[in-house]
């Protein structure tokens, strides 16, 4: 029996007590005050929280378990300092593993980063760690946009990421590369900010020659790769003229898309253009798009819909639900052979 895993998921429904705490925490680093302590949130107002959306819809699309981050657009480390950020990201990611304490079968915790623009990957070095080795994260976001909007950092391949880099490696989780919310009025977040940074990310590992440095290291690009499949053969002959190696070997020994698109025609294009190998399950839910497409009567996040219904083999279909996420996240697959999964 295949299990369904869904490599991107967010705790989009935090409970109201989180948030307030977050607007409070912005309010006082304006103020040049100290944030409130952190609210007490009691364990039923997370399990009310989940119960009445990402369990209850997990349930009816016969999904077994969602690998699971803090929500992306509320990342924003561009506000505040590193101070802020980091305080943040550990509210946050310390609720994640809250979620998975309480449904261990089913949630499996991703970590956010404190990078705040003007900071080095230091911070963010030691989140990871204390995520994995003291929380049992399998992974983190790495957002490689910190600025929300402004791509004033280095690309992917530059040796300002590095630090980071050399501690996936060594921790064995590979990162989901993943923006936050936008400050640019000009770029809508999930409709233009996300897609056009994971093409940009795609694009900068495609200039670069990371993957000779770092050949375990392992990246999701998500929302179906962006515009990547869609113009495959632009990258592979971009790839060409800047004298790259071909795409297989040079990025897609590392690279991996998820199935967050939300459409029949665009799920059918990514697993004709990109081999099953590079696809993991996801939806994304709950998350960018949460209503019912009128053409079909389903949500249109009810991506195991998508790829139930493509013309490909049950072998190929168990990577992408199941075997391929158990291979890009060794400390998952080690987690379910421990329950003998």
């Amino acid at each position: 029996m295949t299990l369904v895993i869904d490599c991107h998921g967010h705790y989009t429904t935090a409970p109201a007590a989180h948030s307030a705490w977050r607007d409070a925490q912005k309010a006082a680093f304006k103020a040049g005050d100290s944030a409130p302590a952190y609210p007490a949130i009691s364990d039923d107002e997370i399990r009310e929280t989940l119960e009445a959306n990402q369990l209850r819809l997990l349930r009816e699309r016969v999904a077994d378990m969602t690998i699971f981050s803090p929500r992306a657009s509320a990342m924003a480390p561009h506000i505040g300092d590193e101070a802020v950020a980091t305080a943040w990201a550990r509210a946050n990611n310390d609720l994640i593993a809250r979620c998975v304490g309480l449904y261990p079968d089913i949630f499996a915790g991703v970590c956010m980063l404190p990078q705040s623009p003007l900071a080095d990957m230091a911070g963010s070095v030691a989140e990871l760690e204390r995520c994995v080795t003291d929380l049992g994260f399998i992974g983190c976001n790495l957002n490689p946009d910190p600025g929300g909007g402004r791509f004033a950092h280095p690309p992917l391949t530059d040796r300002f990421w590095y630090p980071f880099y050399e501690k996936m490696v060594e921790l064995d989780v590979p990162a989901m590369i993943h923006v936050s919310g936008s400050c640019n009025p000009a770029m809508h977040a999930t409709g233009a900010y996300y897609i056009a940074a994971d093409t940009i990310a795609f694009m900068q590992l495609i200039e670069g020659d990371l993957f000779a440095d770092f050949p375990t290291l392992r990246f999701i690009i998500p929302h179906g790769g962006g515009a990547v499949p869609y113009h495959w053969g632009r990258y592979r002959g971009l790839a060409d003229m800047l004298n790259k190696p071909a795409l297989d070997g040079h990025v897609m020994n590392n690279v991996f898309f998820d199935t967050c698109v939300y459409h029949q025609p665009g799920i059918d294009l990514l697993a004709e253009v990109i081999d099953t190998k590079n696809i993991l399950f996801g939806s994304e839910m709950v998350g960018a798009v949460r209503g019912i497409d009128p053409t079909t009567g389903q949500y249109f996040d009810d991506t195991k819909r998508y790829v139930d219904a493509l013309p490909i083999s049950d072998e190929q279909r168990h990577a992408i639900f199941e075997g391929n996420a158990r291979r890009v996240f060794p400390r998952l697959d080690a987690k379910l052979k421990e329950r003998g999964v």
